[in-house]
């Protein structure tokens, strides 16, 4: 049962872990939006829409 218990904490671990770096990538930027939710990125040069 010992070695039950350590995987279950070894998954909570991993998953903990690649649920934060998918938190990175869903981070919010700053930039208003045209009427059709749209905006330019200025260091890119290109737009696009939420």
């Amino acid at each position: 049962m010992e070695w039950t218990v350590k995987k279950i904490l070894a998954g909570v671990v991993v998953a903990m872990f690649m649920i934060s770096l998918g938190a990175g990538v869903a981070a919010a930027h700053s930039g208003r939006t045209n009427s059709s939710g749209c905006h330019k990125d200025h260091k890119r040069g290109t737009h696009h829409c939420h």
